[in-house]
């Protein structure tokens, strides 16, 4: 029996549980048990490669701002999984995930139905929002779209696809195209999706969403965002918004949000003004190109090639004169050779920690691969303080499973 945060997390993490397998027939079977709980709240759906995370943290908290009780499901985790399940930007208590990840776990050992640690989590998400009578839910995929278990919704009020680009190609395929086929797979008959027009997969959205009569919303890729005397701002139909997350690739994240609350309230939903400015002011998502003015420290996880370069051109934008240290790790399962040719120039330092995960990279296996390093380290977890007390931009970034262990040695 599973009775502590503790317990919860080893099951999930146990060698039975911890893969991944796409599919939605287990899922929806334990879902049936329970009563379909997924089909009887609201859900905002979002998948895409980069950006859903940033996405699902915006809306959530601008219809957090508008009074809605605001569920959010999202993945991976820092350094905790009730990070991942949240109403009202509060994570689930750890009694109440150890009760859900047992009752789940409870129920598909019962009836011989085998879930992996997403599904369990996926399943206790839309049971705790409908046991907890949320307005809304703004859940994000996990992997993929079209076999994902979050993909188990018969009608969302919307779906939102971030940007696609090359990642997880030996489950989702080799092309921008097969990719977007199977993020496009959240889309449903005669539902509304948004995307952007400069979507590399946006032919593959827009014919999915043609071949399945669902209104196809192009959202509004005119937002700015500026770096003033310290302080963040977007621009808006011409009107400046305190927007406290930094990076050049946010303009179209907060576009695709700005479009879904247009959207929303045309269904009816009271969103004014003054939600909007407030969302928008307190909006907070970690570890992505979150800074540590106080320790001029950055962290991102930047973890595949599209991702490194969009960090490379907000670096260049917002820290073009500092001297750059990197605390870097990465999965093999990444393209980390061309991520590192993204992101590291010649004279950068580069400090390389390994960490423990089944698929981290070693040092001398990273060393061998990469060719444009000059300064180039080992570094363990005991020696991270040395390095963040150096005089210059510190940047942690790569894997956020590597982000989430040190995480707390970071901000304090």
């Amino acid at each position: 029996m599973i009775t502590t945060y503790k317990s919860a997390e080893n099951f999930l993490t146990s060698e039975e549980k911890f893969h991944i397998r796409p599919g939605l027939e287990r899922v929806l079977a334990v879902l049936d048990i329970l009563g379909n709980p997924q089909d009887k709240i609201k859900v905002i759906h979002i998948a895409g490669t980069n950006g859903k995370g940033s996405v699902c943290a915006i809306l959530a908290n601008i219809l957090k701002c508008a009074g809605y009780k605001t569920g959010m499901y999202t993945s991976p985790h820092l350094i905790s999984y009730t990070e991942r399940i949240r109403i009202n930007n509060e994570n689930i208590s750890d009694n109440d995930f150890a009760f859900y990840v047992d009752e789940i776990s409870d129920i598909s050992n019962k009836n011989n139905i085998d879930l992996t640690e997403f599904e369990i989590l996926t399943v206790c998400a839309f049971k705790y929002f409908y046991d907890n009578n949320i307005d809304i839910a703004v859940m994000e995929t996990g992997m993929g779209g079209r076999f994902d278990a979050v993909n188990v919704c018969k009608k969302p009020v919307l779906e939102i696809i971030t940007s696609i680009s090359l990642d997880h190609t030996d489950r989702l395929g080799d092309t921008i195209d097969k990719i977007a086929y199977e993020k496009a797979g959240i889309i449903k008959y005669d539902s509304a999706v948004i995307v952007s027009v400069q979507n590399r997969g946006f032919n593959v959205i827009k014919n999915t969403a043609e071949n399945k009569n669902a209104l196809l919303i192009k959202s509004e890729d005119k937002i700015i965002n500026i770096f003033e005397n310290n302080t963040n701002y977007a621009i808006i139909n011409n009107k400046k918004y305190e927007f406290p997350l930094l990076g050049c690739y946010q303009e179209k994240n907060l576009a695709l949000a700005v479009s879904a609350v247009n959207f929303l309230i045309k269904t009816g939903l009271k969103i004014n003004e003054n939600n909007l400015e407030s969302g928008l002011k307190t909006v907070n998502w970690n570890a992505r190109l979150q800074y540590i003015s106080g320790r001029n420290i950055l962290i991102d996880g930047a973890h595949n090639p599209d991702a490194a370069y969009e960090l490379k051109r907000s670096l260049d934008l917002y820290f073009k004169n500092q001297k750059r240290i990197f605390i870097y790790s990465t999965l093999n399962t990444k393209d980390y050779k061309k991520i590192s040719e993204i992101l590291f120039e010649a004279h950068d330092e580069v400090y390389f920690l390994e960490f423990n995960h089944k698929n981290a990279v070693k040092f001398e296996e990273y060393k061998k691969n990469v060719n444009n390093l000059v300064n180039l380290y080992p570094l363990e977890e005991s020696n991270i303080d040395e390095i963040l007390a150096k005089n210059a931009l510190k940047i942690v970034t790569g894997s956020l499973y590597m982000i989430g262990n040190i995480y707390k040695k970071i901000t304090i």
